[in-house]
Protein backbone atom coordinates (compact mmCIF):
# COMPACT_ATOMS: atom_id res chain seq x y z
CA UNK A 1 0.00 0.00 0.00
CA UNK A 2 1.42 3.26 -1.11
CA UNK A 3 1.57 5.56 2.10
CA UNK A 4 1.39 9.30 2.38
CA UNK A 5 5.06 10.22 2.18
CA UNK A 6 5.85 7.88 -0.68
CA UNK A 7 7.38 8.73 -3.75
CA UNK A 8 6.03 7.84 -7.22
CA UNK A 9 7.48 8.03 -10.68
CA UNK A 10 5.38 10.43 -11.00
CA UNK A 11 6.06 12.38 -7.81
CA UNK A 12 9.69 12.61 -8.65
CA UNK A 13 9.13 13.91 -12.11
CA UNK A 14 7.09 16.07 -10.83
CA UNK A 15 9.66 17.24 -8.54
CA UNK A 16 12.13 17.46 -11.07
CA UNK A 17 10.01 19.38 -13.41
CA UNK A 18 9.54 22.42 -10.51
CA UNK A 19 13.48 22.49 -9.97
CA UNK A 20 14.15 25.60 -11.50
CA UNK A 21 10.76 27.35 -9.91
CA UNK A 22 11.68 26.05 -6.27
CA UNK A 23 15.51 27.10 -7.23
CA UNK A 24 13.92 30.78 -7.44
CA UNK A 25 12.62 30.72 -4.31
CA UNK A 26 14.29 33.74 -1.70
CA UNK A 27 16.85 32.01 1.02
CA UNK A 28 17.32 28.77 -0.94
CA UNK A 29 13.25 27.89 0.56
CA UNK A 30 11.57 25.47 -1.85
CA UNK A 31 7.86 26.80 -1.36
CA UNK A 32 5.49 24.63 -3.32
CA UNK A 33 2.13 26.40 -4.91
CA UNK A 34 -1.05 25.10 -4.46
CA UNK A 35 -4.44 25.86 -5.58
CA UNK A 36 -7.71 26.43 -3.45
CA UNK A 37 -10.25 24.56 -5.27
CA UNK A 38 -12.50 27.31 -4.53
CA UNK A 39 -11.01 29.05 -7.55
CA UNK A 40 -12.56 25.82 -9.73
CA UNK A 41 -15.67 25.66 -7.88
CA UNK A 42 -17.97 24.43 -10.86
CA UNK A 43 -15.43 22.57 -12.61
CA UNK A 44 -15.02 20.64 -9.06
CA UNK A 45 -18.67 19.91 -7.96
CA UNK A 46 -19.33 18.48 -12.26
CA UNK A 47 -16.12 16.26 -11.99
CA UNK A 48 -14.14 16.24 -8.69
CA UNK A 49 -11.71 13.76 -9.62
CA UNK A 50 -10.81 15.39 -13.23
CA UNK A 51 -10.74 18.60 -12.14
CA UNK A 52 -7.75 17.77 -9.67
CA UNK A 53 -5.73 15.57 -12.59
CA UNK A 54 -6.24 18.59 -14.73
CA UNK A 55 -4.90 21.23 -11.92
CA UNK A 56 -1.90 18.58 -10.95
CA UNK A 57 -1.23 18.20 -14.70
CA UNK A 58 -1.31 21.79 -15.02
CA UNK A 59 1.85 22.08 -12.52
CA UNK A 60 0.16 23.00 -9.12
CA UNK A 61 1.65 20.73 -6.15
CA UNK A 62 -0.81 20.95 -3.77
CA UNK A 63 -4.59 21.53 -3.21
CA UNK A 64 -6.87 22.56 -0.85
CA UNK A 65 -10.37 21.32 -0.68
CA UNK A 66 -12.97 23.73 0.75
CA UNK A 67 -16.65 23.32 2.98
CA UNK A 68 -18.25 20.78 1.09
CA UNK A 69 -15.82 17.62 1.55
CA UNK A 70 -16.92 17.81 4.54
CA UNK A 71 -19.98 15.66 3.55
CA UNK A 72 -18.02 12.90 1.73
CA UNK A 73 -17.94 9.41 2.92
CA UNK A 74 -15.23 7.91 4.26
CA UNK A 75 -15.18 5.61 1.17
CA UNK A 76 -14.70 8.98 -1.09
CA UNK A 77 -12.30 10.30 0.79
CA UNK A 78 -9.99 7.16 0.81
CA UNK A 79 -10.61 7.28 -3.69
CA UNK A 80 -9.62 11.14 -3.29
CA UNK A 81 -6.02 10.31 -1.15
CA UNK A 82 -5.84 7.24 -3.61
CA UNK A 83 -6.19 9.64 -6.52
CA UNK A 84 -3.69 12.67 -4.71
CA UNK A 85 -1.14 9.58 -4.08
CA UNK A 86 -1.20 8.88 -8.09
CA UNK A 87 -1.26 12.33 -9.62
CA UNK A 88 1.98 12.91 -6.87
CA UNK A 89 0.41 15.95 -5.07
CA UNK A 90 -0.80 17.03 -1.62
CA UNK A 91 -3.52 17.96 0.26
CA UNK A 92 -2.17 20.29 2.88
CA UNK A 93 -5.61 22.21 4.78
CA UNK A 94 -9.13 22.02 4.20
CA UNK A 95 -11.30 24.97 4.77
CA UNK A 96 -14.89 24.78 7.32
CA UNK A 97 -17.77 26.67 8.11
CA UNK A 98 -17.41 27.05 11.78
CA UNK A 99 -19.49 23.91 12.38
CA UNK A 100 -17.24 21.65 11.83
CA UNK A 101 -15.59 23.04 15.24
CA UNK A 102 -18.36 21.67 17.76
CA UNK A 103 -17.89 18.88 19.66
CA UNK A 104 -20.37 16.88 17.67
CA UNK A 105 -18.72 17.55 14.39
CA UNK A 106 -15.01 18.00 14.78
CA UNK A 107 -14.53 14.22 15.05
CA UNK A 108 -15.75 13.77 11.45
CA UNK A 109 -13.52 16.63 10.00
CA UNK A 110 -10.61 14.86 12.00
CA UNK A 111 -11.45 11.44 10.38
CA UNK A 112 -11.56 13.20 7.06
CA UNK A 113 -8.29 15.17 7.16
CA UNK A 114 -6.65 12.46 8.52
CA UNK A 115 -7.71 9.94 5.58
CA UNK A 116 -6.80 12.91 2.64
CA UNK A 117 -3.52 13.64 4.27
CA UNK A 118 -4.31 17.18 5.09
CA UNK A 119 -2.17 19.03 8.05
CA UNK A 120 -4.61 21.65 9.10
CA UNK A 121 -8.24 22.31 9.67
CA UNK A 122 -8.93 25.84 8.53
CA UNK A 123 -12.15 27.95 10.15
CA UNK A 124 -12.76 29.70 7.16
CA UNK A 125 -15.39 31.98 8.61
CA UNK A 126 -16.81 32.59 11.95
CA UNK A 127 -20.23 33.11 10.39
CA UNK A 128 -21.83 36.02 12.66
CA UNK A 129 -19.58 37.73 15.29
CA UNK A 130 -21.25 40.96 16.45
CA UNK A 131 -18.48 42.33 19.08
CA UNK A 132 -15.09 41.15 20.52
CA UNK A 133 -16.11 39.17 23.05
CA UNK A 134 -17.52 37.10 20.28
CA UNK A 135 -14.34 37.01 18.41
CA UNK A 136 -12.51 35.91 22.13
CA UNK A 137 -15.26 33.02 22.03
CA UNK A 138 -13.89 31.84 18.64
CA UNK A 139 -10.62 32.43 19.27
CA UNK A 140 -11.34 29.93 22.35
CA UNK A 141 -13.04 27.51 20.22
CA UNK A 142 -9.89 27.69 17.69
CA UNK A 143 -7.83 27.05 21.32
CA UNK A 144 -9.85 23.85 22.15
CA UNK A 145 -9.78 22.42 18.94
CA UNK A 146 -6.36 23.07 18.46
CA UNK A 147 -5.86 21.11 21.72
CA UNK A 148 -7.82 18.29 20.80
CA UNK A 149 -6.24 17.57 17.07
CA UNK A 150 -2.66 18.14 17.94
CA UNK A 151 -2.05 14.84 19.48
CA UNK A 152 -3.03 13.19 16.49
CA UNK A 153 -0.44 15.68 14.18
CA UNK A 154 -3.04 17.78 12.91
CA UNK A 155 -3.35 21.72 13.38
CA UNK A 156 -6.10 24.04 12.83
CA UNK A 157 -5.98 27.87 11.20
CA UNK A 158 -8.02 30.86 10.53
CA UNK A 159 -8.86 32.19 7.72
CA UNK A 160 -9.17 35.86 6.91
CA UNK A 161 -12.03 38.04 5.31
CA UNK A 162 -12.68 41.73 5.37
CA UNK A 163 -14.46 41.43 7.99
CA UNK A 164 -11.49 40.76 10.42
CA UNK A 165 -9.64 43.65 9.45
CA UNK A 166 -12.12 46.37 9.74
CA UNK A 167 -12.10 47.54 13.25
CA UNK A 168 -14.72 47.13 16.03
CA UNK A 169 -14.91 48.52 19.29
CA UNK A 170 -11.73 50.14 18.49
CA UNK A 171 -9.77 46.74 17.59
CA UNK A 172 -9.25 44.54 14.49
CA UNK A 173 -10.86 41.56 15.42
CA UNK A 174 -8.01 39.39 13.34
CA UNK A 175 -5.86 41.23 16.59
CA UNK A 176 -8.23 39.77 18.53
CA UNK A 177 -7.69 35.97 17.31
CA UNK A 178 -3.95 36.49 16.74
CA UNK A 179 -3.76 37.53 20.84
CA UNK A 180 -6.10 34.73 22.19
CA UNK A 181 -5.10 31.59 20.50
CA UNK A 182 -2.02 29.50 20.94
CA UNK A 183 0.89 30.58 18.86
CA UNK A 184 0.46 27.03 16.80
CA UNK A 185 -2.72 28.16 15.89
CA UNK A 186 -2.06 29.30 11.98
CA UNK A 187 -3.04 32.44 10.74
CA UNK A 188 -4.27 31.71 7.14
CA UNK A 189 -3.45 35.08 5.37
CA UNK A 190 -6.09 36.02 2.68
CA UNK A 191 -3.78 38.66 0.81
CA UNK A 192 -6.34 40.22 -1.40
CA UNK A 193 -9.17 40.78 1.43
CA UNK A 194 -6.22 42.50 3.75
CA UNK A 195 -5.05 44.83 1.38
CA UNK A 196 -8.64 45.71 0.13
CA UNK A 197 -9.49 47.34 3.31
CA UNK A 198 -6.42 49.27 3.24
CA UNK A 199 -4.25 46.94 5.80
CA UNK A 200 -0.60 45.90 5.17
CA UNK A 201 -0.10 42.55 5.00
CA UNK A 202 3.90 42.49 5.26
CA UNK A 203 3.54 44.34 8.37
CA UNK A 204 0.73 41.88 9.28
CA UNK A 205 3.17 39.06 9.04
CA UNK A 206 6.11 40.06 10.88
CA UNK A 207 3.73 41.09 13.57
CA UNK A 208 3.17 37.28 14.13
CA UNK A 209 6.19 35.33 13.33
CA UNK A 210 5.60 31.85 12.57
CA UNK A 211 1.93 31.93 12.23
CA UNK A 212 1.70 31.80 8.78
CA UNK A 213 2.22 28.52 7.47
CA UNK A 214 0.08 28.93 4.54
CA UNK A 215 -0.66 32.40 2.65
CA UNK A 216 -3.59 32.69 -0.15
CA UNK A 217 -2.68 34.43 -2.73
CA UNK A 218 -5.15 36.65 -3.96
CA UNK A 219 -4.37 39.76 -6.14
CA UNK A 220 -6.52 43.25 -5.69
CA UNK A 221 -7.14 46.13 -7.70
CA UNK A 222 -9.10 49.49 -6.68
CA UNK A 223 -10.89 50.01 -10.25
CA UNK A 224 -14.28 49.53 -10.14
CA UNK A 225 -14.49 46.95 -12.83
CA UNK A 226 -11.57 44.73 -11.65
CA UNK A 227 -11.81 44.38 -7.99
CA UNK A 228 -10.81 40.33 -7.42
CA UNK A 229 -11.29 39.75 -10.86
CA UNK A 230 -7.67 40.33 -11.64
CA UNK A 231 -5.23 37.73 -11.72
CA UNK A 232 -2.98 37.01 -9.25
CA UNK A 233 0.09 39.77 -9.80
CA UNK A 234 -1.86 42.01 -11.58
CA UNK A 235 -3.16 44.33 -8.88
CA UNK A 236 -1.84 46.35 -6.02
CA UNK A 237 -0.36 43.49 -3.56
CA UNK A 238 3.29 43.77 -2.87
CA UNK A 239 3.86 40.42 -3.23
CA UNK A 240 7.69 40.00 -3.44
CA UNK A 241 7.83 41.95 -0.05
CA UNK A 242 4.79 39.71 1.06
CA UNK A 243 6.92 36.26 -0.61
CA UNK A 244 9.90 37.79 1.66
CA UNK A 245 8.16 38.52 4.95
CA UNK A 246 6.19 34.75 5.02
CA UNK A 247 9.57 33.19 4.10
CA UNK A 248 11.62 35.38 6.62
CA UNK A 249 9.21 35.79 9.32
CA UNK A 250 6.20 34.06 8.64
CA UNK A 251 7.23 30.52 8.86
CA UNK A 252 5.32 29.83 5.10
CA UNK A 253 5.09 25.88 4.25
CA UNK A 254 3.05 26.59 1.04
CA UNK A 255 1.63 28.93 -1.21
CA UNK A 256 -2.40 29.00 -2.41
CA UNK A 257 -3.40 30.78 -5.57
CA UNK A 258 -7.03 31.57 -4.70
CA UNK A 259 -9.21 33.17 -7.50
CA UNK A 260 -12.75 33.96 -6.75
CA UNK A 261 -13.29 34.64 -10.49
CA UNK A 262 -11.97 36.87 -13.90
CA UNK A 263 -12.42 37.62 -17.12
CA UNK A 264 -10.76 33.97 -18.54
CA UNK A 265 -12.83 30.41 -17.77
CA UNK A 266 -11.93 29.56 -14.23
CA UNK A 267 -9.48 26.42 -15.54
CA UNK A 268 -7.89 29.05 -18.18
CA UNK A 269 -7.53 31.60 -14.81
CA UNK A 270 -5.71 29.18 -12.72
CA UNK A 271 -3.29 28.37 -15.02
CA UNK A 272 -2.70 31.69 -15.83
CA UNK A 273 -2.05 32.34 -11.89
CA UNK A 274 0.29 29.61 -11.76
CA UNK A 275 2.53 31.31 -14.82
CA UNK A 276 2.59 34.34 -13.15
CA UNK A 277 3.25 33.39 -9.26
CA UNK A 278 6.50 31.45 -11.09
CA UNK A 279 7.59 34.48 -13.49
CA UNK A 280 7.06 36.81 -9.92
CA UNK A 281 9.19 34.20 -7.97
CA UNK A 282 11.58 33.65 -10.40
CA UNK A 283 12.23 37.35 -11.36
Amino acid sequence: MKTADSVSRRSFLALVAAAPFAAAAPQGKRIPVGLELYSVRDDLQKDLMGTVRAVAKMGYEVVEFYSPYFEWTPAYAKEVRKLLDDLGIRCLSTHNGSQSFTKENLPRAIELNQTIGSKFIVMASAGMVKNLDGWKAVADTLNKAAEQVKPLGLGVGYHNHQLEFKPIEGRRPIEVIAANTAKDVMLQLDVGTCVEVGSDPVAWIEKNPGRFKCVHCKDWAPEADKGYKVLFGEGVAPWKKIFQAAEKTGGVQYYLIEQEGSDYPPMETVKRCLANIRKLRAS
